[in-house]
């Protein structure tokens, strides 16, 4: 089975790297203090490998960073909160593999900006619409239609924990005519939508069929924006996520960011404001009775 990333290897990994660069190493360098290979090296800098404490005690001193406080918070990283089973019980089994790393983003992010293009975003999403979304697809063994709809439904509860993070959505119409329910089905999720959007660290827009967004404003693919606050010395660990047919990739090079920043600001910028979006899903709402 392969290795499941999550956010605490991530910036551990990060950290790690931090360490590496500040001390003027090398991967190489780092594979002779620890006595390891340099394929292992590079899986911890990626998030998909495992150091003991010791190892973790042993490279940071080497590497300059002996400060005690500063072990704590590395030794808080390596240990990891998703021990055995966790992904394997209960409406988490409905995650698969490569989505599993977006639900840890998701639960210790403090931003995340989504742009989607033909459904409603999950963290959006209500059970009826859920339900009525997966109602035609196949079965997958051992996992029930109450699974599915639990499991989408159990990410939004990031909105209500104590330091939630700031989420800010842009949608094209198109997700808001695409028939995936029944009317009824689409007025509870509009107005489920109004609710969340109300909610002062949630933030919606709709970018219409009939608003001018210029040549160069990319309408067509679906990203959304990951930020992690920092925990040691590296700085938050930024991601953009994005996911064609049988692919998710998960981006932290520099071009890729800024690139993906600047559409973020093009669409959101298009957009209606939020009291206007608030009124389109009004209208739409009357629409569909």
């Amino acid at each position: 089975m392969a290795t499941v990333r999550t956010v605490r290897k991530l910036m551990l990994g990060r950290e790690i790297e931090h360490m590496m660069k500040s001390a003027g190493k090398s991967p190489a360098d780092l594979a002779d203090i620890l006595g390891t290979s340099r394929s292992r090296v590079g899986q911890l800098l990626s998030g998909q490998g495992l150091v003991s404490v010791g190892d973790l005690e042993r490279l940071a001193n080497q590497l300059g960073f002996s400060d005690a406080d500063y072990h704590a918070a590395l030794f808080a990283l390596q240990k990891d909160n998703h021990k055995r089973g966790f992904w394997n019980t209960g409406y988490r089994r409905a995650y698969i593999h490569e989505l599993r790393l977006r639900v840890d983003i998701e639960m210790h992010a403090d931003r995340i900006r989504e742009f989607e293009v033909e459904v409603v975003p999950g963290l959006l999403q209500c059970p009826d619409y859920v339900r009525a979304f997966y109602a035609g697809m196949p079965e997958t063994e051992g996992l029930t239609l109450d699974d599915e709809v639990e499991a989408r439904v159990a990410r939004q509860d990031i909105f209500g924990k104590e330091s939630p993070p700031n989420v800010h959505f842009v949608l094209s119409e198109s997700c808001l005519r695409r028939v995936w329910c029944d009317e009824l089905t689409m007025i509870t999720q509009l107005e489920y939508m109004i609710a969340l959007s109300q909610r002062e660290n949630v933030m919606i827009q709709v970018l219409p069929f009939n608003r001018p967004v210029g040549r160069r404003t990319p309408i067509g693919n679906r990203f959304t924006l990951l930020r992690i606050p920092a925990v040691g010395v590296a700085g938050p660990l930024e991601l953009a996520y994005t996911e064609g047919r049988g692919e998710i990739r998960y981006l932290d090079d520099v071009d890729a960011l800024t690139a993906y920043d600047n559409a973020w600001t093009r669409l959101s910028t298009a957009s209606l404001t939020f009291d206007e979006t608030r009124s389109f899903l009004h209208e739409m709402i009357k629409e569909c009775r």
